[in-house]
């Protein structure tokens, strides 16, 4: 390999001090980007019932919000006190107690965000 390719290439994975980020291509312990870095997703807002694994008590799930976290945090908190429940982040994603899936929709709708009822 000729040196003017190798300038061009950028390193995949190194065993040197584990992953990169995927935003600023540094290594992990060394991210600029921090809390700022946006969660994976694909931009559209997926809302979904659930009732697995809850004793058959219904709870409105709203995945790939592709937003930071602190933005998630606020948007979660805006989506508890509309639909006057309470709720919670776990892995990226928004659960909100009981099926709220229609006032979700509304609220995100309105925040600007691409919205998809999920699911039957």
């Amino acid at each position: 390999m000729s040196r003017k390719n190798r300038s061009s290439s950028r390193l995949v994975f190194s065993t040197d001090g584990g992953g990169l980020c995927r935003q600023c291509q540094r290594k992990l312990v060394d991210c600029v980007c921090g809390k700022a870095a946006p969660a994976a997703g694909d931009g559209i807002a997926r809302i979904r019932r659930e009732t697995k694994g809850r004793g058959g008590k219904a709870v409105t799930v709203i995945e790939g919000l592709a937003v930071s976290p602190d933005v998630l945090k606020d948007t979660a908190k805006r989506l508890k006190q509309r639909c006057g429940v309470g709720g919670a982040i776990k892995d990226g994603n928004i659960e909100i107690q009981g099926d709220q899936r229609d006032t979700c929709k509304q609220v995100l709708e309105e925040m600007g965000h691409r919205v998809k009822l999920a699911g039957g």
